[in-house]
């Protein structure tokens, strides 16, 4: 038996969860939490802990220089490098609008990365 202590960050509360998995790596156990999404995270974690990644992306032509973007979604932590391989190498054209899709599928994850604010065209 394996037992993995953790913080949870479901909510505001941050409770210390207290997460067994047994020699195969299933978890047996989830202590510590408050409601049920802290038992939830705590499982997750343990076994397939993801992740939602921000950053920025630079605009051509833009009023400003890059946008901040995120992934729609979480992706698997081991996949964060990918990901951001990705980001730094991409470039979009100015106007950038809010929920805009950058990137389909980013890094093979599934997962899209979007604008999160708007960026005007840069007038000449």
């Amino acid at each position: 038996m394996a037992v993995r202590e953790l913080i949870c960050i479901s909510c505001p509360l941050g409770c210390p969860l207290r997460v067994e998995t047994d020699g195969a790596g299933k978890v047996t156990a989830v202590t510590g939490n408050t409601c049920k999404r802290g038992e939830a995270y705590g499982r997750k974690e343990v076994t397939a802990p993801t992740r939602t990644v921000t950053s920025t992306v630079l605009v051509a032509g833009g009023q400003s220089p890059v946008v901040s973007v995120r992934t729609k979604g979480d992706v698997p932590k081991d996949s964060i490098f990918a990901v951001m391989a990705v980001i730094r190498e991409t470039e979009v054209p100015a106007p950038v609008a809010l929920g805009d899709v950058l990137a389909e599928n980013i890094a093979g994850t599934g997962v899209d990365l979007i604008a999160t604010c708007t960026v005007g065209k840069r007038e000449e």
